[in-house]
């Protein structure tokens, strides 16, 4: 009897080890030799596939850059990154379930981005819960980064700023032609989505740091087939800017509009342009448009990982077979941060990597990269093209652009 009761303890006390053991394994990254795990689900199927693919090979690109050459230097020992991926269906249930699968079935402690705001919204609370610092390139929407996450950063503008620098710019030539920007005034339209009221905020906080009236201020009908009601308003008040968020259809239906009434505006700025490839197929009509994009191959940022962001590209196109859009330079740019953090850290202890990445302030061949106490980019400016000779051509940030903004745009005869 007291044999059975020694052996009864002794394996409660054995159960017990095993338990802190796999608390104190639970704790640390996950580890397989010189080899530092990440995660991420991804969209490989659903509505997302193909920006979900945009995704992984911008997360895969990083990693075979870096581990080419030499992985990355934590406590004077080399690691090279591998990226544990799950397909989370374009659905942001299982997105979430596949990050609390990630984190306590596989171990993994670091995570990347999914695509999209709603999925990273709903991964957003289980890599906070679990103090899983979460980096990603594909979640604009403003919303994220007003919880209060601690563990959430995410490398690209968030979409209050898409079109905050058509603001700034208007500002620019304003001075440059010796008027006062206050004297400006701006007639804008957007749908009633939250991507797009996130970009109206940002024009409103932008107007109002340079003193700007805000003249027309409508929200585009459920279905968008037609502006006219509002380009109507938009002829009468005769604005200095015209800013539009619709999509693609938006994009499509103010640079035809326009035209088909006549309505001249000497700065029409809109999102998605190039999605709705307004250059390729509106030909004339579409001269002088800006459009808001997160990132062009032609900027001249430049990083010790892949030199400057044409380098990324031909790089990127080499590998793939298709030209780099942004969003897998943003997913690229973001597995850069974590290599860099460990680096800094000089550990793979999630706090501290975490607070590493607080602490970020890096150049890239995507852009700046610094965060705010939300999480947020507050380095790397949105890319304005301008159309012009049926391309887009950046022209701000001033900075970095490759030509001068043509103004006042010239209406299409």
């Amino acid at each position: 009897m007291a044999k059975s009761i020694t052996l009864a303890r002794l394996a409660t006390a054995g159960a017990c080890a095993l338990l802190l053991l796999a608390a104190v394994g639970g704790a640390a990254a996950k580890v397989e030799g010189d080899t530092v795990v990440l995660g991420a689900a991804v969209s490989l199927t659903g509505k997302y596939s193909v920006n979900g693919k945009n995704t992984k090979d911008g997360y895969d690109l990083a990693v075979k850059r870096i581990n080419e050459m030499g992985g990355v230097k934590v406590s004077g020992k080399a690691y090279k990154l591998k990226v544990l991926y799950y397909d989370d269906e374009s659905t942001p249930a299982r997105g979430a379930q596949l990050a609390e699968r990630l984190i306590n079935q596989d171990g993994v402690k670091f995570v990347l981005g999914a695509y999209s705001s709603g999925l990273t919204k709903a991964i957003a609370p289980v890599t906070e819960k679990y103090k899983v610092p979460h980096v990603e390139g594909n979640g604009a929407a403003r919303e994220l980064f007003t919880e209060g996450y601690k563990y959430l950063f995410a490398v690209l503008s968030t979409s209050d700023y898409y079109l905050r620098d058509a603001v700034n710019v208007a500002a620019e030539v304003a001075k440059e032609h010796g008027r006062d920007p206050k004297t400006l005034k701006i007639a804008m339209a957007f749908e009633n989505d939250p991507f797009s009221l996130d970009v109206r905020q940002g024009i409103l906080e932008a107007a109002q740091k340079h003193g700007m009236k805000i003249l027309v201020d409508d929200k585009l009908p459920p279905e968008i087939n037609d502006m006219a009601a509002t380009l109507t308003k938009v002829k009468a008040v005769k604005p200095d800017l015209l800013l539009v968020s619709g999509h693609e259809k938006g994009a499509t239906l103010v640079v035809k509009q326009t035209a088909e009434m006549k309505v001249d505006v000497p700065i029409v700025g809109t999102t998605h342009c190039d999605s709705a490839k307004i250059a390729e197929t509106l030909g004339k009509t579409a001269e002088g448009i800006l459009c808001a994009s997160q990132w062009d191959r032609k900027l001249s940022y430049k990083d010790k990982w892949f030199g400057s962001a044409d380098d990324y590209a031909k790089l990127f196109e080499k590998e793939f077979n298709y030209p780099a859009p942004y969003q897998a330079a943003e997913s690229t740019a973001s597995v850069l941060v974590f290599a860099d953090a460990f680096a800094r850290a000089g550990s793979f202890e999630p706090e501290k990597v975490r607070d590493a990445i607080a602490a970020t302030d890096m150049m890239t061949f995507y852009g700046p990269i610094k965060f705010d106490p939300t999480g947020k980019n507050v380095a790397k400016p949105m890319v304005l093209y301008q159309v012009l000779g049926g391309d887009y051509k950046v022209v701000a940030p001033t900075k970095w652009a490759e030509t001068k903004l043509v103004f006042p745009r010239k209406m299409p005869q």
